[in-house]
């Protein structure tokens, strides 16, 4: 993988279990029914024996894969978000993270990119559920490169965990040499006029419109944070104390998400102006996934507006 390349995540985390699976020989997939979507089957042509199909059954999949755990096998189990958080969310809670149990799920077609499918399989409020899930790690990661990085933290870590990934193409903003923590943000730009805190597959577009900003002489710094649970304080608060406007850029809703849970920090750590930019409170229509980010306010030329409006003052009364 080079920089720039246009790489799918759910790609990446196919080829990344695959990778795993030679050094992780515990490690078991269940994917139920979307393994061409998730691209897990790259795993069952790898390891069959170790790679089960559920059908379109994602409760009873998150209950195998407590079971499993129990029994000590490293459960990954696969599914559209949407589906992972709503669907089996009871199951999520009572069988996986109130007992603590080693699972980790991936949910697929994060956000918007969905292929055209709407409302029933956008998930835009999937963040703000395992957010709030007690005992859950919640990442969401920027580019392919990253993807590898995070599968391999997420496996050795013990304790459940959401991993969620998009199914659009994106193009790769890190180096293979990239250090991936949980729980640690990365600095991505210098700059001391306003600082854009980014998550996910909006990472290059917050890179994107540092660099336009930067043509008009305004200094936006960008922290990408992939771990929204638990989020890294430190890195927010110096955000705030040294420029003293944020903008949060999610492909999520705003209510719950990266932006809620930087409004939280700053709000007791560090106040500052802020401005989330997310979905406002709204199914998400059927249609081409840049024609809807842009509907929304999501997309280059808004974060950078936004900035500018905060570098003006125009936003002093605080965050929306």
């Amino acid at each position: 993988m080079n920089l720039g390349d246009m790489i799918a995540p759910r790609e990446a985390f196919g080829r990344a279990l695959v990778a795993a699976g030679r050094d992780y020989d515990r490690l078991v997939v269940l994917d139920a029914d979307v393994s061409r979507s998730t691209y897990t089957y790259l795993f069952e042509e790898q390891y069959p024996e170790r790679f089960y199909e559920i059908g379109i059954a994602e409760q009873n999949m998150v209950g195998i894969a407590a079971g499993l755990a129990a029994t000590g096998w490293m459960p990954f189990v696969s599914t559209f978000a949407v589906f992972a958080a709503k669907r089996a969310c009871d199951q999520v809670r009572v069988s996986v993270a109130y007992p603590r149990m080693n699972v980790k799920i991936n949910g697929a077609y994060g956000g918007v990119p969905t292929g055209k499918a709407g409302a029933t399989h956008s998930s835009v409020q999937d963040l703000a559920v395992m957010r709030a899930m007690p005992n859950m790690t919640v990442i969401t990661t920027a580019d392919a490169v990253e993807v590898h990085k995070a599968v391999r933290a997420v496996l050795e870590y013990d304790g459940p965990v959401y991993l969620r990934t998009v199914r659009c193409p994106v193009p790769v903003i890190f180096e293979q040499d990239y250090d991936f923590e949980i729980g640690k943000a990365v600095a991505l730009r210098p700059g001391d006029d306003v600082a854009i805190l980014s998550t996910g597959m909006m990472t290059y577009k917050a890179l994107e419109a540092s660099d336009a900003l930067a043509q008009e002489g305004i200094g936006a710094r960008v922290v990408h944070i992939h771990t929204l649970k638990p989020i890294d304080e430190d890195a927010i608060v110096q955000a705030s104390e040294e420029t003293g406007r944020l903008i949060t850029v999610e492909n999520h809703s705003r209510i719950g998400g990266l932006g809620g849970a930087v409004a939280e920090v700053t709000s007791e750590r560090a106040p500052c102006r802020l401005y989330r930019l997310g979905f406002p409170d709204t199914f998400i229509e059927s249609g081409d996934d840049e024609a809807v980010f842009s509907k929304l306010g999501v997309n280059v030329e808004n974060i950078v507006a936004k900035a500018r409006d905060a570098v003006s003052g125009r936003l002093e009364k605080g965050s929306k």
